[in-house]
C-alpha cells in the first residue's frame, strides 16, 4: 500500500507542478495532507510496511515481504531526495533524525549539521511555544496542519506551511514525520494585497477601511473600560483650487507634507488615516470631554501654521475640523464617522480654519438638506417652478423698459417657497444648472408669447448661475433656446454677478460670445464683489445694476449715498446704463434721479408679478398708449 501512496504522491507533485504552475503551492499542500492522513491511517490500522531507513520505522512488528520492503525503501529514498516539499523526521523531543535534500536547501544547512539537532533551533523565539504545543498534540496521535516561520542559517525568515503526523512502532520511541511547503512568496503577496486593501498608496497611512475596523475595536474596549473616544475629520481648505492652480503632482506633494505633520499629533493609543482626497481622519482615546477634544483639534490646526515649501512656492494651508464624541449611548463606528463628517461639513460652511463638534441639530439639518435635494429633483421633473416678473422702469419717462424673471417654487405641501430658501443649496448640489436652463427657456417663451399677443416688446432679464457661466457651450445653449422660442436676441438680457468676472480672461471670452448672439448683458449686484475697475472697461456689458444693499440706506448712510453716486457717475463715463435695485420710497427715487440714474426696479413701482398679472400690466400700458394716440 505504501509504495502506491508514495508513487502517487510523487506523480501528483511532479505532474501538477509542471502542468499547473500557478497552483503548484496548493497542489503540494493538498498532496502532502492526503499523504500524511493516509500514513496516519495505516499506522492506526496496523497495515504492514517497513521503511528499512533510520527515522522511518516499520509500521508493524510483522516482517515485511522483502520485495515490497525494498521497493518502499527506494520510493522513500526518492521521496526524500527529490520531493519539492521539504521532509523531515524527528523524535518525540524534536531532534531531527532524517531530512530531505529540499530541507537542507531550505534551511541552508547540510545533513550533518541538521541530524541530531532540534528543529526548534531554527524556529524564532516568539513561535517556539506554538511548536511545543504542536508536538504535544502529535503525541496524542492527532495530525497537525499549521504555518510556522523558520530562520535560514543566513538569518532571513522563511514562512512554512507544515503537515505533521505521528509514526508509531510497538516497543519503539515515537517519531514524527513533517512535510513543509515554502509559502514565503505567497505570504509576501498576501501582505502586499493586505497593504493595498488597508493603506493609502501615496501617504502610507491607513485608509478608511482600516480606520473603521480599528475604531470598532477601540469602541468595544472603551465601552468595557467606560472611556470616551473622539473621532475627527479634517478637510484641507481650498485644496481643489490648489490642484487647479499647480497640478496634481504638487497636490500630492502637499498632502505628503500634511500627513507627516499630522502624524506628530497622535500617540500610540490614537489613530490617523487618510480617508479620501484631502480628508484625514483621527480618533483619540481617553478623552475627558469637549474641552480636551477642542484642544486636540486646535493642535492639528497649529501644525499647519508654518508655511509649506513646494520647490519655489511657499504655501499657507488651513483646515476645517469636525468632531464627534462617543456619548453614553452605544454608538458604532459608522455613526461616529458619519457625525464627524456632518460636523466638518458645517465647519466648511462657516469658513476656513473652523472647528465644529457634532450636535443633534446638525443631524436634522442634514436630513433637511437630503429632503430638500429630493424635493428639488422632483420639482424639476414635475414642473413645480414658476416665474414671477418685476418691471424695470425708466425714471425720466415712467415707461416699463424691461422686466426681471424671478423664480419661485410652488411646493405641493409648503406652497410658494422664495428663492433664498433653495437657490443656495441648488448651487451647492449642482441642481442649479437644470433649474437655470428651465428659467431661461421659460422666460424667453413667455416673452415671445406676450409679443405674439401684441403687447409691448421689452427685454426680459434672466440671471445666469455661476455654474452656467463656466459651461464651455453656454453660447450654443442660449442660441438653441432663442431658436426654439423664436425670441429675438435683443429682447433677452443675461445677468451675471460681479464675482463671476474674477477669472477675467474667461469672463471676457464668454461675454464676447454671448454678445455675438445679439443679447444684452448686465452685471448684477454691482459693488458687492471685488472686480477691478481696470478690467470693467474691457467687459462687453450694457449696464450695471446697483445692489439693493446700497440703495436701502442711501437716505440714512452717507457712505452708501456716496457709493451709489460714484457708481452712477462711473457708468456714465463708461457709456453704460445703470439701474438701481430695491427702490421702495419716493425719497430714494428722488436721490437716484438727481444723480442721473437711468432706471429703477423695486416695490416703489411694483412687486414681482405672476405671468398673468405682468401680462395685464403690459396690456394696460398698450391701452393707455392707444388712447393717447386717439387723443
Amino acid at each position: 500500500m505504501i509504495p502506491v501512496l508514495l508513487g502517487g504522491y510523487a506523480a501528483v507533485i511532479v505532474i501538477g507542478s509542471v502542468l499547473l504552475r500557478a497552483y503548484a503551492v496548493w497542489i503540494c499542500l493538498g498532496a502532502s495532507a492526503v499523504l500524511a492522513g493516509a500514513l496516519y491511517t495505516l499506522n492506526k490500522r496496523g497495515n504492514p510496511a517497513a521503511s528499512g531507513q533510520e527515522g522511518l520505522p516499520a509500521l508493524d512488528n510483522k516482517p515485511a515481504d522483502p520485495p515490497i520492503a525494498d521497493e518502499t525503501s527506494r520510493l522513500l529514498d526518492t521521496l526524500f531526495d527529490y520531493s519539492p516539499n521539504a521532509i523531515s523526521v524527528t523524535d518525540e523531543h524534536g531532534k531531527l533524525t532524517r531530512v530531505s535534500r529540499t530541507m537542507e536547501r531550505l534551511l541552508g544547512a547540510t545533513n550533518e549539521q541538521l541530524i541530531g539537532n532540534s528543529f526548534g533551533a531554527y524556529v524564532s523565539d516568539e513561535h517556539k511555544d506554538q511548536l511545543k504545543q504542536r508536538y504535544g498534540d502529535l503525541r496524542t496521535g492527532t495530525p497537525q496542519l499549521f504555518d510556522i516561520p523558520v530562520l535560514h542559517r543566513s538569518g532571513y525568515r522563511i514562512d512554512l506551511s507544515a503537515t505533521g503526523v505521528p509514526l508509531e512502532t510497538e516497543g519503539a520511541s515515537r517519531r514524527f514525520l513533517f512535510m513543509f511547503q515554502d509559502i514565503t512568496e505567497r505570504r509576501r503577496a498576501d501582505e502586499q494585497f493586505r497593504h493595498m486593501a488597508y493603506y493609502d498608496d501615496m501617504t502610507g497611512l491607513p485608509n478608511r477601511r482600516l480606520f473603521k475596523e480599528q475604531l470598532t475595536e477601540t469602541l468595544h474596549l472603551a465601552e468595557s473600560h467606560h472611556q470616551r473616544v473622539a473621532v475627527m475629520y479634517v478637510d484641507i481648505d481650498g485644496f481643489k483650487l490648489f490642484n487647479d492652480c499647480f497640478g496634481y503632482d504638487y497636490g500630492d506633494m502637499l498632502l505628503l507634507q500634511v500627513a507627516e505633520r499630522f502624524t506628530r499629533c497622535v500617540s500610540d493609543n490614537d489613530f490617523i488615516a487618510r480617508t479620501e482626497g484631502d480628508e484625514f481622519a483621527f480618533f483619540y482615546t481617553g478623552i475627558q470631554g469637549r474641552e480636551q477634544a477642542l484642544q486636540l483639534a486646535s493642535r492639528l490646526l497649529s501644525v499647519l501654521e508654518e508655511p509649506f515649501m513646494l520647490e519655489q512656492y511657499e504655501l499657507h494651508v488651513t483646515a476645517s475640523i469636525g468632531i464627534s464624541l462617543l456619548s453614553r449611548e452605544r454608538e458604532d463606528a459608522d455613526t461616529l464617522m458619519k457625525h464627524a463628517n456632518m460636523a466638518v461639513t458645517r465647519a466648511k460652511e462657516n469658513g476656513k480654519s473652523d472647528i465644529q463638534i457634532f450636535n443633534s441639530e446638525m443631524r436634522s439639518v442634514s436630513l433637511q438638506k437630503l429632503q430638500l435635494e429630493n424635493d428639488l429633483r422632483r420639482a424639476i421633473t414635475n414642473n413645480e417652478f414658476v416665474l414671477h416678473y418685476q418691471p424695470q422702469v425708466e425714471i425720466e419717462s415712467g415707461q416699463i423698459v424691461g422686466m426681471e424673471a424671478l423664480i419661485r417654487w410652488n411646493h405641493p405641501q409648503k406652497g410658494f417657497i422664495p428663492p433664498g430658501d433653495f437657490i443656495p443649496f441648488a448651487e451647492q448640489s449642482g441642481l442649479i444648472v437644470p433649474i437655470s436652463e428651465w428659467v431661461l427657456h421659460e422666460a424667453c417663451q413667455q416673452n415671445q408669447a406676450w409679443q405674439d399677443a401684441g403687447l409691448p416688446k421689452v427685454p426680459v432679464s434672466v440671471n445666469l448661475s455661476s455654474r452656467q457661466f463656466l459651461q464651455h457651450n453656454l453660447k450654443a445653449k442660449v442660441d438653441q433656446v432663442l431658436q426654439h422660442t423664436g425670441l429675438a436676441p435683443r429682447f433677452l438680457e443675461l445677468e451675471i454677478t460681479e464675482s463671476m468676472t474674477m477669472d477675467v480672461e474667461h469672463a471676457i471670452a464668454s461675454l464676447l460670445e454671448l454678445k455675438q448672439l445679439g443679447v444684452q448683458v448686465s452685471i448684477d449686484d454691482f459693488g458687492t464683489g471685488y472686480s477691478s475697475l481696470s478690467y470693467l472697461k474691457r467687459f462687453p456689458v450694457d449696464r450695471l445694476k446697483i445692489d439693493r444693499s446700497f440703495v436701502r440706506d442711501i437716505m440714512e448712510d452717507p457712505s452708501d449715498a456716496a457709493i451709489v453716486a460714484t457708481i452712477i457717475s462711473m457708468t456714465r463715463h463708461l457709456n453704460l446704463k445703470v439701474i438701481a435695485e430695491g427702490v421702495e420710497t419716493e425719497e430714494q427715487l428722488s436721490f437716484l434721479h438727481r444723480n442721473q440714474c437711468h432706471e429703477v426696479q423695486g416695490y416703489w413701482f411694483s412687486p414681482p408679478l405672476t405671468a398673468d398679472k405682468m401680462g395685464s400690466m403690459l396690456r394696460r400700458i398698450t391701452c393707455s398708449a392707444g388712447r393717447l394716440k386717439e387723443a
